[in-house]
């Protein structure tokens, strides 16, 4: 079973003060899994996380991964802005976008940030607004489908991300007679796998372009950005990655195939989200209503609104009801929000010990891609957010969302 790392005890001491829904973090697991991923690329020397904002976009979350050397990944205009004003700067900064508007380009620029293009077209846009970088890097796409040991774990033929193998030759081959000195690799071939084998398979067919690229065009790569892709087990049932194995098998592969080309020089970026955060977090709510009609029905004080990828994807999230973790999972319910949608379910013919009106439910690993997919159909106002320190104090890092907050962008 799924462990909280917040006791009943703590949830009334907390909602006490903070009112239902809210998003809580673990301020020391997160630590404790930042270190343990700088110690799985410690034999890289140019090794760096940068941070996908768009998993958790909160300045005390981001300047808490500062703290322990990451970066920030951003894709938009706003995650730039918060990045800056959390204090990071120039290279601290990947900015990976796709369609892209010319003022996020000028704004990564002027902020000094690494752009990554997604597009060979974008490089006539990139010189006609701002210039050509010394240092840039390009995304590629290969196609097809990706598999790991006969097993097809993704699609990237259907992606619209990315450049073919041939335009990032020509890509690399053009920047580099617009004046780019630094060369950079990136692809994302796969979401959330559950597999110590994804990164060292992507790393290896990384690799390989790269010396494939060094051969062609001459020009110096000097990191390659294998991106997220690393997923967690949301079903209590999987077994967890192993971000050691994982380290070891990309370290394994770099010898292999970058070591022998001279090119031994590389740094491994990494633009973790999912992995970084989400196991750290979870959607605090309370049963309040109930109902029974052809099924059984809790309904809870937070919606789609909060935590949207059970009703956006189908996707699963364990729920402890706090205080009876070891009461028998007796009673079958669809845990519902109070949205006008009927995909407003947390969860469905879902095994639960009995839950009373006033009940904690703890819906598991909302770290990442939980609060920052929020949205306000209906008019549901957004959860709060809070960091449960390691001394076991806790603190409102993003006060919930108030009827005037919804209005301020109306003219009547």
């Amino acid at each position: 079973m799924k462990k909280t790392f917040a006791t009943l005890d703590k949830l009334r001491e907390i909602s006490a003060q903070i009112p239902t829904p809210f998003h809580l973090y673990d301020e020391k697991g997160i630590e404790e899994n930042a270190e343990r991923l700088k110690a799985a690329f410690s034999w890289n020397r140019g090794f760096r996380e940068y941070f996908a904002v768009k998993a958790t976009p909160t300045p005390a979350i981001l300047k808490l991964l500062k703290k322990h050397g990451c970066g920030a990944d951003c894709s938009s205009l706003t995650e730039l802005i918060m990045s800056e004003r959390c204090g990071f700067t120039g290279e601290d900064i990947m900015f990976s976008s796709n369609d892209t508007p010319d003022e996020e380009f000028v704004k990564a620029a002027q902020l000094g940030a690494i752009i990554n293009l997604d597009d060979i077209t974008h490089i006539e846009v990139l010189k006609n607004l701002v210039g050509i970088p010394k240092k840039i890097c390009c995304r590629f796409n290969p196609g097809g489908t990706f598999e790991i040991s006969n097993r097809i774990m993704d699609n990237p033929g259907d992606a619209k991300y990315g450049m073919t193998r041939e335009q990032i030759f020509e890509a690399f081959r053009e920047l580099k007679s617009l004046g780019a000195e630094e060369f950079g690799i990136h692809a994302f071939l796969a979401s959330n796998m559950v597999s110590n084998e994804y990164y060292p398979a992507l790393a290896s067919q990384l690799f390989q372009l790269a010396v494939d690229i060094r051969r062609a065009t001459d020009v110096k790569i000097t990191f390659i950005n294998l991106s997220g892709g690393v997923g967690v087990p949301y079903r209590p049932e999987q077994r967890p990655n192993d971000i050691m194995v994982i380290g070891d098998g990309v370290r394994r592969a770099y010898e292999e195939i970058l070591s022998p080309a001279g090119m031994d020089d590389i740094a491994i970026f990494t633009e973790m989200g999912r992995f970084m955060l989400a196991p750290y977090g979870c959607l605090v709510t309370k049963a309040i209503r109930e109902k029974h009609i052809y099924k059984e029905y809790i309904g809870v004080d937070a919606s789609a609104c909060d935590l949207m990828r059970p009703a956006m994807y189908g996707a699963y999230h364990h729920i402890t009801v706090a205080g009876k973790e070891d009461a028998p999972t007796d009673h079958i319910y669809d845990v519902t929000g109070n949205l006008c949608e009927n995909n407003d379910k947390f969860a469905i013919d879902r095994a639960l010990p009995k839950v009373d009106m006033g009940d904690y439910l703890v819906i598991h690993d909302t770290g990442a891609h939980g609060r920052s997919m929020g949205y306000n159909y209906n008019g549901k106002l957004r959860s709060g957010e809070v960091l449960l320190k390691s001394d076991g104090s806790f603190e409102l890092i993003r006060r919930a969302e108030a009827p005037d907050d919804y209005f301020a962008t109306l003219v009547w």
